[in-house]
C-alpha cells in the first residue's frame, strides 16, 4: 500500500478511525522491529504502543520526500528504544518493574512469545553488529535485521544515503573480517 501524503498523514494521526487504519497497516512490523531486540513480551507490548503514540505527537514531521512511512516509524522506533534503554539502566537497582504495566492476557502473552521466538534467528546477526561503531551498526541493523532499504535506513538516521551506502559497506566488511562470513550468511538463518 503507498505512503500516505504528509499533509494527510498529519490528519490522520488526528482522526481515531483513520489512525486505526494506519496502526492496523504497520503494527506488526513494528512490533517485530522491538521484538528482535527485546525478549519480555510485556515490553514488546509496552513498546510498540509508544512508537505509535510518538507517531501521534510527531506527526507532523513526516515528509513524504524524505522516505517511507516505515523508514519514519522505525527512525521513531529507534528512539523509543534508545530511551527505553536509558530508562531501563537507571532502574535496574529498584524494586517493582512491574507495577502499573497493563495486564497481558494469556493468549497476548503467547502471541508474544512466538513473536520473540520468531525473531530468535536475527539475534546472531544482531550479536554480531553490536560489535560494531555506533554509526555502522545502526545502518546495518535497520538495512540487514529490519529489511528496510538504504534509502528507507538513511532516512530512519536522518543521513545522507551514499552515506547510509558507504556505512553499511564498510560495516559489511568489518563483519567478513571478523566472522570470515558474509552477513547475508548470517542473516540467511534469521528469514
Amino acid at each position: 500500500m503507498a505512503d500516505i501524503p504528509s499533509e494527510d498523514l498529519r490528519q490522520t494521526m488526528r482522526d481515531p478511525e483513520a489512525f486505526e487504519v494506519f496502526y492496523r497497516r504497520h503494527a506488526e512490523r513494528v512490533s517485530r522491529f522491538v521484538a528482535r531486540r527485546v525478549t519480555d513480551p510485556h515490553t514488546v507490548d509496552d513498546l510498540t504502543t509508544e512508537v505509535f503514540l510518538a507517531a501521534i505527537d510527531t506527526g507532523d514531521t513526516y515528509r513524504t520526500d524524505r522516505g517511507s512511512e516505515m523508514a519514519w516509524l522505525f527512525g521513531i522506533a529507534r528512539n523509543v528504544m534508545a530511551s527505553e534503554l536509558r530508562r531501563a539502566a537507571k532502574e535496574l537497582h529498584k524494586s517493582g518493574r512491574a507495577a502499573g504495566r497493563r495486564t497481558l492476557d494469556a493468549d497476548d502473552i503467547a502471541r508474544l512469545e512466538e513473536r520473540i521466538d520468531a525473531e530468535r534467528a536475527a539475534r546472531p546477526l544482531l550479536s554480531a553488529i553490536a560489535q560494531l561503531p555506533k554509526s555502522l551498526r545502526a545502518v546495518a541493523e535497520l538495512v540487514d535485521i529490519d529489511g528496510l532499504s538504504v534509502a528507507d535506513a538513511a532516512t530512519a538516521l536522518r543521513i545522507r544515503v551514499g552515506t547510509a551506502r558507504v556505512r553499511l559497506h564498510r560495516a559489511h566488511r568489518r563483519l567478513v573480517a571478523e566472522s570470515g562470513n558474509r552477513p547475508e550468511t548470517i542473516l540467511e538463518g534469521s528469514s
